[in-house]
């Protein structure tokens, strides 16, 4: 964990809501010299720091409205810092709780150096991470879809499919096998939804596309020369991580793609336990379905796992070969070399 330890002249915590926002400016002192409410305006934020904009840091918890207010700060030159909301425990603690005594927290955690750094993801590629993760979002909803009309189907004890419905050539006459009309409709209309999901993900696919190409093309070329790595799983891994260069090593990457477990120990005793969500969950899933492509492709991955797991079992080989897919992932983009199988599998 990283933490904000740059001195300055003055020390902005911003409580940050949809519509309001709780500002708390100290001076290097630590006296308060501001501490009210706001709209969640640009020109009222900008009024309210203008008499403290010489040597000023503002901070926020990471939460989903911080965008405008990151960019903001970059366009008018202020230092912004985003905390990560899973380590500050300082101002979701505490007998009393409000936007006020938050905002005072977030300020004097900058000013003592003990503010949790969390990325603050460039503008540039930020939306079209959104627009990919919407898309994901949106392929799952296809996926209950499809997994409903099979389960209508074993509810009348019909026979199986002929061929896979997640292809459109071989849905027609899917909804006619039911007798029974309200059965029937109930598969139609998850039929036609399905439909509908095709014709837009598909446009969302070709518009992350277009961008990945433009935004950092050799990067996701490097990515698609990893066995098992196709189109969409580049674009994940692409937009991510956004540049490998965040990250100081290996370790730290593997933490963030959430598959390290996490040691909590007290006087060398193990103590505890917790923090496996903190992490990439997108990163996680990508390097998930990595693997089983890895292993369909290249006998040699197979191999690998089959032979963990007569020690390990199979849930625990796999997470074995997706830690090792995550460090040839690192070293991949570190070093601008494509993938080399033969040295992937050589020790």
């Amino acid at each position: 964990m990283n933490f904000y330890n740059q001195q300055h002249a003055f020390y902005c915590g911003v409580d940050l809501h949809t519509r309001k926002m709780y500002l708390c400016v100290l001076d290097q002192q630590g006296n308060k010299r501001l501490h009210r409410n706001y709209s969640a305006k640009p020109k009222d934020f900008l009024r309210a720091v203008k008499p403290f904009r010489e040597g000023l840091v503002v901070g926020a918890e990471c939460m989903f409205s911080w965008y405008w207010l990151a960019d903001l700060c970059q366009d008018e030159g202020i230092e912004f810092v985003l905390g990560h909301a899973l380590y500050m425990k300082a101002i979701h603690g505490g007998k009393k709780k409000d936007d006020k005594l938050d905002s005072e927290k977030i300020a004097r955690l900058i000013r003592g150096g003990t503010f949790p750094l969390a990325y603050v993801y460039p503008r540039q590629m930020r939306a079209t991470r959104d627009l990919l993760r919407r898309r994901n979002f949106l392929m799952r909803r296809r996926g209950e879809l499809l997994a409903h009309v099979q389960l209508v189907n074993y509810q009348y004890n019909l026979d199986p499919f002929e061929k896979r419905l997640q292809y459109a050539s071989n849905r027609d006459g899917a909804a006619q096998r039911f007798e029974d009309l309200s059965a029937r409709r109930n598969v139609e209309a998850d039929l036609e939804m399905i439909g509908h999901y095709d014709q837009l993900l598909q446009r969302l696919e070709l518009d992350v596309l277009r961008q990945a190409k433009v935004h950092d093309g050799q990067a996701r070329f490097l990515l698609r020369t990893i066995p098992g790595v196709g189109e969409i799983l580049s674009h994940v891994l692409l937009y991510e991580i956004h540049t490998i260069a965040r990250f100081a090593d290996v370790g730290r990457f593997l933490s963030y793609c959430r598959l390290v477990t996490p040691q909590h120990t007290s006087d060398g005793k193990p103590a505890g336990g917790g923090g496996a969500k903190i992490g990439n969950a997108h990163l996680k899933w990508a390097f998930s379905e990595v693997v089983p492509l890895m292993m369909r492709e290249c006998p040699q991955a197979k191999k690998f796992v089959d032979r963990k797991e007569k020690k390990h079992g199979k849930s625990r080989a796999m997470t074995m070969l997706a830690r090792k897919i995550a460090r040839a992932v690192y070293r991949t983009l570190k070093r601008k070399e494509a993938f080399d199988l033969e040295k992937f599998f050589a020790h």
